[in-house]
């Protein structure tokens, strides 16, 4: 008997595909990057080989992905069915940009926020598992936090959110020492001379590994590897930030990343519901993770865990 897809399982199917052509076009673009040959792409795009077969196929699946969000999002516009409260609809409901260009903006936000927040919590899970006295604080603030609230909701408000400074340091120190993008690379646009006086032709390519910086003595200090969220913090216990360009993990300038303000908020709130009502334990062996250096800093055979509610019961 020939099976039936139901609409779900149909979504999942999309959704799998979706992921599978992102990765295959992020690991194609490292390729690129890493290859001695830097021109060696285009000779294999044109001859239809490896990996560049693969990036073609991938970018068919996100370009399609990303059109059925525009033509959906601008027909439920037009029908007055959706608020132009978003980016997307925003940019839309302008009507100066084609929908080749609405495309771009799709990937172009999927493409920011899906890898980069993923990797940051799951490295810095890892590091708490390791640290019982950080998870003990991360927790101690979260009561105190839900004890001067009202109570009257389970989910924890923007300004309760904006009160837990030490899990924000936390978070930004575990992003210092595993920033989800760890190296970023940038094209000289004219000839031009860095602060320090070196010169830096037009068309040179210039990377940072923020991922190397974190590690260097003469940035962060002595205790530079350690994992010490109160270096975050001043004498009252309020976050402290640092200069941007010290701490490049959202880049500087008018480069810096627009999503920064959002995905804080976003971790926070996922950290406080899971550390709230469970306790996590490594479960991957003696040793640290395997590092896996794609567009985004990974983490090699996924985050084993062995969790514990917190009223007892293991899993």
């Amino acid at each position: 008997m020939a099976s039936r897809s139901t609409p779900s399982s149909a979504r999942c199917r999309t959704s799998s595909r979706t992921r599978a052509a992102f990765n295959d076009a992020q690991n194609t673009i490292m390729a690129r990057f890493m290859s001695p040959a830097k021109w060696l792409w285009r000779v294999k795009r044109l001859l239809d080989m490896e990996p560049e077969r693969r990036m073609r196929s991938a970018l068919a699946t996100i370009h399609g992905y990303a059109d059925k969000i525009v033509r959906e999002r601008k027909e439920r516009g037009e029908a007055g069915l959706v608020s132009r409260d978003d980016f997307l609809s925003r940019f839309a409901a302008a009507g100066e940009h084609s929908d080749e260009s609405l495309r771009d903006v799709v990937t172009n936000f999927i493409l920011a926020g899906r890898d980069t927040t993923s990797s940051a919590l799951t490295w810095f899970f890892w590091l708490v598992s390791t640290r019982p006295d950080v998870e003990e604080k991360i927790t101690r603030e979260i009561r105190a936090v839900r004890a001067s609230g009202d109570g009257a909701s389970s989910t924890l408000s923007f300004d309760e959110l904006r009160e837990m400074h030490y899990l924000h340091a936390a978070i930004t120190e575990s992003m210092r020492l595993y920033p989800p993008v760890a190296a970023d690379t940038h094209s000289c646009k004219e000839d031009d001379f860095l602060p320090d006086g070196t010169f830096v032709g037009k068309g040179w390519l210039m990377t940072y590994c923020a991922f190397a910086m974190a590690r260097l003595e003469g940035v962060w200090g002595k205790d530079c590897e350690e994992f010490r969220p109160e270096r975050w913090l001043d004498e009252e216990g309020a976050f402290r930030p640092e200069s941007p360009f010290k701490y490049a993990v959202f880049h500087a300038g008018p480069r810096m990343c627009l999503g920064k303000e959002m995905a804080y908020i976003q971790m926070k709130s996922i950290v406080a519901c899971v550390l709230e009502r469970f306790s996590l334990r490594y479960a991957g062996g003696e040793g640290h993770p395997k590092l896996i250096m794609s567009l985004t800093l990974r983490m090699g055979g996924g985050l084993p865990m062995q969790v514990k509610n917190r009223t007892g019961e293991t899993s």
